[in-house]
């Protein structure tokens, strides 16, 4: 999640499905994001409890419309996983990134070699 939800990678049958930004979507008629990020909890001074409870609409609504099976919580708030993941109500498994921070850096650096090249440059 990174600064929020803004970093979605969405999985099926091990292969990554493209374009999938999820960051974007719309609950309670604003941004899943701005309403729920780590950025937000720190700048409101919300309590972890107070901020789980906001942030726990993302997942209920990932998995109304996915099912997903693991939730995978990357980012700079994966270093306090044990405050807040424990009061998420999902049915989906939540954990934090094994690389915690830098699981987007890394996935980010192997992103080039993933994606099929469609036109040389030059």
């Amino acid at each position: 999640m990174g600064r929020g939800v803004d970093g979605t990678a969405l999985f099926t049958r091990g292969k990554l499905m493209p374009n999938t930004e999820f960051g974007h979507i719309m609950i309670r008629d604003r941004e899943a994001e701005p309403r729920a990020s780590d950025r937000i909890r720190k700048q409101e001074d919300l309590s972890w409890k107070k901020w789980a409870r906001r942030l726990n609409e993302y997942p209920a609504t990932m998995e109304a419309l996915f099912w997903p099976g693991l939730i995978i919580v990357g980012g700079g708030v994966s270093k306090k996983a044990d405050k807040f993941i424990p009061r998420l109500e999902t049915r989906a498994r939540i954990v934090p990134a094994r690389m915690l921070n830098i699981a987007g850096i890394a996935g980010a650096a192997l992103a080039p070699e993933a994606v099929p090249r469609t036109a040389t440059p030059g």
